[in-house]
């Protein structure tokens, strides 16, 4: 390659996890003379002799990903949070945790471009926690089960979009989620998430569509979906009504986490540009819409739904056509977001199996394709069983918020602050310098800093604890008033 590579594999050490990461060179605060853009530049140099180019992303088709990722159809689920936890407090927790998630993207972006060779969430788990192996393997296990349930969860709503579509009487339901799984499987197969930016913008714009139609659908109907048997007025509320527990208050708050905290890919996406420092670019244009977007969209369509006609996704509380228009415009979201973490997931695996100089990682030969659509087709496999062994949706959201958000949208942040804190010491010739040190030589904002990041682990540490309590807690309650199927049911799971 280079003699920046050279230069690094000569000077590794025997202890150094190299196994673990995608480039085999100690990290750099294991070796002085490493500087990441022109580690960086040489892998944009070397790959663009390759058949398969993987760094050669622009912050706009990154952005397109990450427009794809955060304007899905979690959004839909956002009036329901607004009925539990009222107006007020449902916007003041959205714009929390948006501006959350764009602190620590901007976190994730300086680390990354630290470390540029840190290429994906578990190798920066590795890296930020003692550089042992099991957290590796950890982080690993989190990471895939987390796209996983993510792809299972498309799987599920796949299937309930075309139950609904077709007011389904006859066909099995096990049916139109293998039709979704397939769907989903052929449109993970292209190979680098470039390729993928067009599809991913093209979801975004229909999503978009479909919560603009939701919104003037809700209005525009003479009552909500559900009308007919109870005859209850449309109520809203400024802030919880009474009664609310604190199990259903907790589950609304993780809808809304869930829909914003997408961390977990940005490690890949950014190993994938050619200028990772322009992630930051594509990270305050999607703030702002998804923020714009959200706020909207659970506000209006809760006050012209209300409390008692509620559903999630809010598809479900429109009525006739209004329903199945605006359903519509959300299935190209249904299925891409789902095939786009299939693709991360079986990306993890496949640059994990062929190494850097392999002709099957960067050429088209029969083998790199026949393993690629191999772990592709693994994985949704894998996704259409949990799918139908765990048929809900809402609960499915928080369950995965409080498992896995956790770490990946705010404690992993908060402990890469600090790395980054304690790397300016060192290239500064200060080792190992205690946080009582950084917090005190910090200036005002500095201390601010220290505070926010404190608070950020603790957050996430609330989640797993108190969060996974109720999201558990409101899964046993739903089975205990049977409001689930049974797995891989054929009855109609239609909105």
């Amino acid at each position: 390659m280079s003699d920046i590579r050279r230069s690094q594999t000569n000077n590794s050490s025997s202890s150094s996890p190299v196994e673990y990461v995608d480039v085999k060179h100690p990290y750099k605060d294991e070796s002085d003379d490493y500087d990441p853009d022109d580690f960086v530049q040489a892998i944009v140099l070397e790959e663009s002799e390759h058949q398969i180019n993987y760094r050669n992303c622009s912050w706009q088709k990154t952005a397109g990903l990450l427009f794809s990722e955060y304007i899905c159809l979690a959004i839909m689920s956002f009036p329901w949070s607004y009925s539990v936890l009222g107006l007020i407090p449902g916007l003041i927790l959205t714009v929390f945790v948006a501006l959350t998630v764009l602190y620590t993207g901007l976190i994730i972006t300086d680390y990354c471009a630290a470390y540029p060779h840190v290429t994906n969430v578990c190798d920066i788990g590795q890296h930020l926690f003692w550089n042992n192996k099991w957290v590796w393997y950890a982080t690993a296990a989190c990471f895939l089960l987390n796209n996983t349930l993510i792809q299972a969860l498309h799987v599920l709503v796949g299937a309930k979009y075309f139950n609904t579509i077709s007011d389904n009487t006859t066909i099995c339901s096990v049916v139109f989620a293998v039709v979704t799984t397939v769907l989903c499987f052929l449109l993970s197969l292209p190979r680098t998430f470039s390729s993928m930016s067009i599809i991913a913008y093209i979801s975004a714009i229909t999503m978009f569509i479909a919560v603009v139609l939701s919104m003037a659908f809700a209005g525009v109907q003479e009552h909500p979906n559900g009308y007919e048997k109870l005859h209850e007025e449309v109520v809203w509320h400024l802030w919880p009504k009474k009664g609310t527990t604190y199990v259903d208050a907790m589950s609304a708050f993780l809808n809304i986490v869930y829909t914003f905290v997408g961390q977990i890919t940005y490690p890949s996406f950014i190993s994938q540009m050619k200028k990772p420092k322009e992630f930051k670019k594509a990270l305050y244009i999607v703030t702002l819409c998804e923020l714009i977007t959200f706020s909207l969209a659970g506000s209006i369509v809760y006050v012209y739904v209300g409390n008692s006609y509620i559903t999630a996704p809010a598809f479900g509380s429109l009525t006739g056509n209004y329903k199945k228009i605006a359903f519509s415009f959300a299935l190209p979201t249904i299925l891409f977001l789902g095939s786009l973490y299939g693709n991360v997931s079986s990306q993890f695996f496949f640059l994990k199996m062929f190494p850097k100089d392999s002709e099957h990682r960067n050429s088209h030969t029969v083998w790199g394709w026949t393993v690629w659509a191999g772990l592709n087709l693994a994985s949704w496999l894998l996704a259409f069983v949990v799918a139908e062994v765990i048929p809900f949706f809402s609960d499915l959201l928080s369950l995965m918020s409080s498992l896995f958000d956790c770490w990946f949208g705010f404690v992993f942040w908060g402990v890469a602050y600090f790395k980054l804190r304690r790397l300016h010491y060192k290239n500064n010739g200060q080792d190992n310098v205690p946080l009582t040190q950084i917090f005190t030589d910090a200036g005002i904002i500095g201390k601010l800093e220290f505070i926010i990041n404190v608070f950020l682990i603790a957050v996430g540490i609330y989640i797993l604890g108190p969060g996974l309590y109720a999201s558990i807690q409101s899964i046993v309650w739903s089975y205990q008033s049977n409001l689930y199927g049974n797995p891989f049911t054929c009855i109609s799971n239609g909105i």
